[in-house]
């Protein structure tokens, strides 16, 4: 080839890697490096993995009993207790795990990486989608060993429901890691604010959405304010789809609050990054 074909070429793959690169492939690409890099970090220390088990499955093991002594054999809307307690433990799950992101962005922004992050060529909406999904994965896994584990005590495993509801939980924790995200670069400068915002939301979502005890039974004032939170319709429709249903309509109104959460937090993420990065 002569030197004027190989400017040639060089010249039109200059043209053409961006236009590759571009829109939708670019932003998909930026996303499955930045989960790669997060998960690296996750299995040079597999421990982490391992002891967030600890957590779902003690408030398995102990809070489905009790439970259980409570309600007596009827169960709870026609279910026995284990199978409507363990989508709450899942969710709980995907919720600590989601709105720690903002934790790892206060490290790295002590250590500098994090404006090392900013100076490269990914997309801002990248760097929070694919922190959001790396946070996906050790849910996914979390969730199919406590499924698994509680599978000899009593609880039925419709496998395919199971993984729509995983779906579900995916799409919802992606807005939950960009709120998270969004707070910490907030908080950048006070991290006890972080932490103190995180818990004062998190818990009273978690308790407000039936996720450990039916709301029915809860005063009138609690069952209102439950219909405003979206953790409410996530929890409702995990409960159906791990109950081995499709028709229930309350699948559709948690899909449709995973996806509604999921655009406000990109939205609040995405804004975030940029107003930090001027």
């Amino acid at each position: 080839m002569s030197a004027t074909s190989i400017a040639s070429t060089r010249a039109e793959l200059r043209g053409t890697e961006p236009a590759q690169r571009s829109g939708v492939a670019k932003f998909a690409s930026d996303t499955w490096a930045v989960m790669i890099r997060e998960l690296m970090l996750v299995l040079r220390d597999p421990f982490s993995l391992v002891f967030s088990l600890v957590q779902p499955l003690v408030f398995l093991a102990l809070f489905a009993p009790l439970l259980g002594g409570l309600v007596g054999e009827q169960g709870i809307d026609g279910v026995s207790p284990l199978q409507w307690f363990l989508p709450g433990v899942v969710v709980m799950i995907c919720v600590f795990g989601t709105g720690m992101t903002g934790s790892n962005l206060l490290f790295e922004m002590q250590l500098g990486s994090y404006e090392r992050i900013l100076a490269t060529p990914l997309s801002r909406a990248s760097i929070i989608v694919g922190r959001s999904l790396k946070e996906f994965v050790p849910l996914v896994v979390q969730a199919l060993v406590i499924t698994l584990a509680a599978t000899p005590f009593g609880f039925t495993l419709y496998l395919g429901h199971v993984l729509v509801g995983l779906l579900i939980l995916g799409v919802f924790g992606i807005g939950a890691g960009a709120l998270s995200y969004a707070l910490a670069i907030v908080s950048r400068k006070t991290e006890w604010m972080f932490w103190a915002v995180q818990q004062s939301v998190t818990f009273p979502l978690l308790l407000l959405s039936g996720m450990m005890l039916p709301l029915e039974t809860g005063p009138g004032w609690m069952q209102t304010v439950s219909r405003a939170n979206p953790l409410t319709y996530i929890v409702d429709a995990e409960r159906a789809l791990f109950a081995g249903t499709f028709s229930d309509p309350v699948i559709l109104w948690g899909a449709l609050a995973a996806i509604a959460t999921c655009a406000v937090g990109l939205a609040v993420g995405i804004g975030a990054i940029r107003r930090a990065a001027r």
